[in-house]
């Protein structure tokens, strides 16, 4: 049998999340529930579908962070999850680097390339 898991994270802001998953090539939406099994639901800020078809979520937690969400007996079969994973918060880890660096910088261009 497996279920939902629940992980945290150091990432916060659901928008750089997302911008990191899309940089990726893949599609968050945002709300929604992941089902786990017999029914078990959790209500998640963002979502997205893998290739292989699993689901990965991200809901925010009493402190702000926003904790992995995911069934991780059947993810643990996903080729590369543990890249992604790290893909995914480097990207974020970027990018928010990049918007305090705007921050001081003002006037500066700074972008991200892949």
């Amino acid at each position: 049998m497996s279920h939902l898991s629940i992980l945290p994270t150091v990432l916060r802001d659901a928008d750089t999340l997302a911008a990191s998953l899309q940089a990726l090539g893949l599609e968050p939406s945002k709300g929604g529930l992941l089902e786990g099994f017999a029914a078990e639901r959790e209500p998640v800020e963002l979502q997205v579908r893998l290739a292989d078809g699993e689901v990965l979520g991200w809901a925010r937690q009493a402190d702000g962070s926003l904790a992995l969400v995911g069934d991780l007996q059947r993810l643990s079969r996903c080729r590369g999850l543990q890249e992604l994973i790290g893909r995914i918060t480097r990207g974020y880890a970027a990018r928010r680097a990049l918007a305090a660096a705007e921050l001081q910088f003002s006037g500066a261009t700074i972008e991200l390339q892949p």
